[in-house]
């Protein structure tokens, strides 16, 4: 970010005292608290949604999060010179939730109940957004991993990663096909739920991002930050989300995940219905769409150790992820056949 964008703070009715250079940002000191000032790439449908999220959770009183500072004028951004926005927004100096520590696993996953209690909106006030479909998303990454296999049948010489990705590409697939013929079992279930709720006059929302890079430990508490990826779905996405970054560094724990879906529900009890919403956003494997898809995306002249490092770690983890799902939601898919991997 830089200084011509300082000058947009003149816009606000605040009295800075300092800035100073954030992660990507500006941070404020003022007369009335830290705030904290950043680039922000959405428009005025989405910046007036959130602001009416954060000031619904706000008045709910339950988790302290971001508030958006408005201008003189009552906007919710401004623009520089060359059309590029900024959003000024509450901010608390605090570390991130450290996900190494069990004790901040558990209190992340409470603090996540709570705030999923503050997040339905009037139906009138939900905007255009339409609500998410995960078979939809599933379609495509599909087609998406078809397109990697293809071209890494076709491709010549091949690096060892490109091996690597080769020799698991099948087994990723039918995986995911499988997860996407069995949630269109239920999807139908869920869309009257959805439409259900939406006709008695709310819609629900979700964080979108809910991860330990936006849980901070302030003097003052838990501070949740970055509400710019909010979008109507059920609250299972953000649980979903939190879960598998949690449990890919548990080594996918059983025991873990029990005791973290526990500490959920004693604030925020899961329905039937969320549980098998839930055990189909972990089966799908997400985490392999992502390393393929960046693979096929990317130069191919050279390819980052990083990427071998991501997919040996996937596969050395993946029958410990069977295991997890046939012990946790054996009651959701009732065969108690795991899913075994061969390279």
């Amino acid at each position: 970010m830089n200084d011509r964008a300082v000058e947009l703070l003149e816009q606000y009715d605040i009295e800075v005292l300092r800035t100073r250079k954030g992660r990507g940002a500006i941070v404020c000191d003022t007369a009335d608290g830290c705030l904290i000032f950043k680039e922000y790439s959405g428009n005025d449908e989405r910046a007036e949604l959130q602001n009416r999220l954060l000031q619904r959770i706000a008045a709910a009183g339950k988790v302290r999060t971001e508030s958006i500072v408005p201008t003189r004028e009552g906007g919710l951004f401004v623009k520089d010179g060359d059309g590029s926005a900024y959003i000024l927004k509450t901010w608390q100096e605090g570390r991130e939730c450290s996900i190494s520590e069990r004790g901040e696993c558990i209190q992340a996953v409470k603090l996540l109940a709570k705030l999923h209690e503050s997040m339905e909106l009037p139906a009138d006030e939900a905007g255009n957004f339409a609500m998410y479909a995960p078979e939809k998303e599933y379609e495509k990454h599909n087609r998406e991993i078809r397109r990697v296999k293809k071209y890494l049948k076709q491709k010549g010489q091949k690096l060892p990663f490109e091996v690597s990705l080769m020799g698991s590409c099948d087994y990723f697939l039918e995986q995911a096909l499988e997860v996407t013929e069995e949630w269109n079992q239920y999807k139908e279930a869920f869309q009257r739920r959805d439409a259900g709720a939406e006709k008695a006059g709310t819609v629900t929302f979700c964080h979108g991002d809910y991860q330990y890079h936006n849980i901070l430990m302030s003097p003052g508490g838990w501070f949740v930050t970055n509400f710019e990826k909010c979008l109507p779905d059920r609250p299972v996405r953000d649980l979903y989300l939190l879960l598998r970054k949690l449990l890919e560094k548990g080594n996918w724990s059983p025991a873990m995940g029990s005791e973290l879906l526990q500490a959920y529900e004693k604030e925020h009890p899961l329905s039937a219905e969320d549980r098998i919403d839930l055990y189909y956003r972990l089966a799908y494997p997400e985490k392999f769409w992502k390393i393929a898809n960046f693979y096929f995306n990317s130069g191919k002249a050279w390819i980052p150790g990083k990427n071998q490092e991501k997919l040996e770690k996937l596969i050395a983890q993946e029958k410990e992820k069977q295991r997890f799902l046939n012990e946790v939601f054996r009651d959701v898919h009732g065969s108690g056949q795991e899913r075994h991997f061969s390279h």
